[in-house]
């Protein structure tokens, strides 16, 4: 929504169609040209096109294979901004599938060959992440 109402063209995926049916109404609501659309991206192809993306935002989900797609849609000087769980965050409740949690240096190794603009990893709002901005060059 931060990013339709500064100007942005915004594309949103999820898998769960009331999210993508509530962030609808809400886009409509506040006259937001945001495309929406179910999409369960851990099945199937995950290829989201080549050279499509300024800016493509992941935040608290973690499906490893999607990284080669991630890049892919990246235009070149786009920026993947990425920010999910670690494993620390198992001990303080959910998520606790070490699936969807990230190993210590995990994200950095995962958005390679993109250039790191910045990046943190530890406990931030009382929530154990890793975070990275990064280039495709």
């Amino acid at each position: 929504m931060w990013l339709a109402a500064h100007g942005s063209a915004v594309v949103a995926l999820d898998r769960d169609p009331d999210t993508i049916q509530q962030l609808q109404l809400d886009a409509t609501a506040h006259d937001l040209p945001i495309v929406a659309a179910i999409r369960d991206l851990e099945s199937g192809s995950p290829s989201l096109g080549a050279r499509l993306f300024d800016v493509i935002v992941v935040v608290h989900y973690l499906h490893r294979p999607l990284f080669p797609s991630l890049i892919a849609a990246l235009r070149p000087g786009g920026l993947l901004v990425y920010e999910t769980f670690t494993r620390a965050q198992a001990a303080r409740g959910k998520p606790t599938n070490p699936d969807f949690l990230l190993m210590r240096g995990e994200l950095e190794q995962l958005v390679q060959p993109l250039e790191i603009v910045d990046s943190r990893e530890g406990v931030f709002e009382e929530r154990d992440v890793a975070s990275v901005v990064a280039r495709k060059t």
